[in-house]
C-alpha cells in the first residue's frame, strides 16, 4: 500500500453524478451569493447605525463575520470542483481548509453560547446589565472565543499533519473534514479520534449546556412577569437567537451524531450542506425579519446607498 505524508486527494462528494453538476452549481452559487450579501448587509447596518452599538448587536455582528468566513471556507472550492469537474486538492490545501473550517464552526458554537449569556443577563438582571456587559467584557468574551477556536483547530491540524495517508484517494465529501481523512489514513488514528471526541465533547456540550441553562433562567424569569405583553416583549428579544440555535444544532447533530453505517451517505451530505451553507445564509435573514431595529437599520442603510447612487 502506497502511503505518504503529503498525499493528493480528490473531493468526490458531489462529482459522482454528472447529470446534477449544473443544477448543484447554480443552487450553491445562489446560496453563497445570498449568504455573502445577507451577512455583509447586516454588518454594514450594525456598523453604520449608532443605535445598534450595544452588546447584543456587537455579538450579532461577530456572528455575521464568522458566518461570512464560515461559508467561504467551503463554498468556493466546492463551486470550483463542480465547474471544472475536478475535485483535486493537495494535502496542504486540505489542511488549510480544515483549519479554517474548524475555527469558524467552533466560533459559531461559542458565539451562540455568548449570545445566550447576553440575553440571560439582559432579561434576568436588567438593572445590572450595563455594568455586567461592558465593552471591555464583551471584547474579552469574543477575543477569548477566537483564542479557544484557533487553539483547538491548531491541535487538530498539527496532529493530522503527522499522519500518513493513502496516495491519490477520494474523499467522499465536498470539503476536508476530520472523519473522512481518518478513514484514509495508514497510521494509527486512535489518538486523533479520541482527542477529537474529547475536544468536541467538551466544547460542544459546554456551549450547549450554557445555552440551555441561560434559557431555563430566562423562561423562569419570563413566567414571573405579570402581563402577557411583558412576556411577549421579553421573549421577542430571544426568538431570533433561539431560532439560530435550533437550526445550527439540528444540522450539527444530523451530521455527526450518526451510526457508522450511515457515514458518507446522501443524508449526511445534505446535513453538512445545511450547517456549512444554509445556516450561515439564513442567520442574517432570521434576525432581519424578526427584529424591528435591524429592519429599520437596513432600510436606512439601503436608503443611504440609493441616495449616493
Amino acid at each position: 500500500m502506497n502511503c505518504s505524508q503529503t498525499p493528493d486527494f480528490v473531493l468526490s462528494g458531489f462529482l459522482r453524478d454528472p447529470d446534477k453538476w449544473q443544477l448543484l452549481f447554480s443552487v450553491f452559487l445562489a446560496l453563497y451569493m445570498l449568504g455573502l450579501l445577507g451577512n455583509l448587509l447586516l454588518l454594514l447596518a450594525i456598523g453604520a447605525n449608532i443605535h445598534l452599538h450595544t452588546p447584543m448587536y456587537f455579538f450579532l455582528s461577530q456572528l455575521s463575520l464568522v458566518d461570512l468566513c464560515f461559508i467561504t471556507s467551503t463554498a468556493p472550492k466546492m463551486l470550483e470542483d463542480l465547474w471544472t469537474s475536478n475535485g483535486a486538492i493537495s494535502f496542504s490545501e486540505c489542511l488549510t481548509q480544515l483549519y479554517f473550517f474548524a475555527v469558524f464552526a467552533d466560533m459559531d458554537n461559542l458565539l451562540l453560547a455568548v449570545m445566550a449569556v447576553d440575553r440571560y443577563t439582559a432579561i434576568c438582571h436588567p438593572l445590572h446589565y450595563p455594568l455586567l456587559m461592558t465593552p471591555c467584557r464583551c471584547g474579552v468574551l469574543v477575543g477569548g472565543s477566537w483564542g479557544v477556536a484557533h487553539s483547538i483547530s491548531l491541535v487538530h491540524t498539527m496532529l493530522l499533519s503527522q499522519l500518513s495517508f493513502r496516495t491519490s484517494q477520494e474523499i467522499p465529501h465536498f470539503f476536508c473534514d476530520l472523519g473522512p481523512l481518518f478513514s484514509l489514513s495508514c497510521s494509527d488514528t486512535h489518538l486523533n479520534e479520541d482527542l477529537t471526541m474529547a475536544l468536541a465533547g467538551v466544547l460542544g456540550i459546554s456551549a450547549l449546556l450554557c445555552i440551555v441553562n441561560s434559557y431555563a433562567h430566562i423562561f423562569h424569569a419570563v413566567a414571573r412577569v405579570p402581563s402577557a405583553q411583558g412576556k411577549r416583549k421579553a421573549l421577542a428579544t430571544c426568538s431570533s437567537h433561539l431560532s439560530m440555535v435550533i437550526l445550527f444544532y439540528s444540522a450539527i447533530f444530523a451530521t455527526y451524531l450518526k451510526p457508522p453505517s450511515t457515514s458518507h451517505s446522501s443524508g449526511e451530505m445534505v446535513a453538512a450542506v445545511m450547517y456549512t451553507m444554509v445556516t450561515p445564509t439564513l442567520n442574517p435573514f432570521i434576525y432581519s425579519l424578526r427584529n424591528k431595529d435591524v429592519k429599520s437599520a437596513l432600510k436606512r442603510t439601503l436608503a443611504m446607498e440609493n441616495s449616493w447612487n
